[in-house]
């Protein structure tokens, strides 16, 4: 049983920067996908950003492309998101999931694909 838990969320002036982090910890991440969700008010939940553990392949939902950059860090067993030129829109609980295992070159945006979930941070982005 893999255990996430986030950190970093916060407020931020639009424009601003912001660094999430995803420790993850009670099983092995070695051939799973790492995602990263948000979740505003009154919305569904949305895919925002996802890494292949292996083979480090990222890939982005089009409304973050060029703003966010999703990694991770093998040692630590934690994956981050680094989000610059927030917008107030970014607004939402943003959640870390992973997937049990899977398919390298597989693309996995959907949550239903994932089967781990932290517990969520809140990102507040002030116009």
């Amino acid at each position: 049983q893999v255990q996430l838990v986030e950190s970093g969320g916060g407020l931020v002036q639009a424009g601003g920067s912001l660094r999430l982090s995803c420790g993850a910890s009670g099983g092995t991440l070695r051939s799973s996908t790492m995602g990263w969700f948000r979740q505003a008010p009154g919305k569904e939940r949305e895919f925002v950003a996802a890494i292949n553990w292996s083979i480090a392949w990222t890939y982005y939902a089009d409304s973050v492309k060029g703003r966010f950059t999703i990694s991770r860090d093998n040692a630590k067993n934690t994956v981050y998101l680094q989000m610059n030129s927030l917008k107030p829109e970014d607004t939402a609980v943003y959640y870390c999931a992973s997937t049990k295992g899977g398919y390298a070159s597989r693309r996995y945006s959907n949550s239903g694909q994932y089967d781990y979930w932290g517990q969520g941070t809140q990102v507040t982005v002030s116009s």
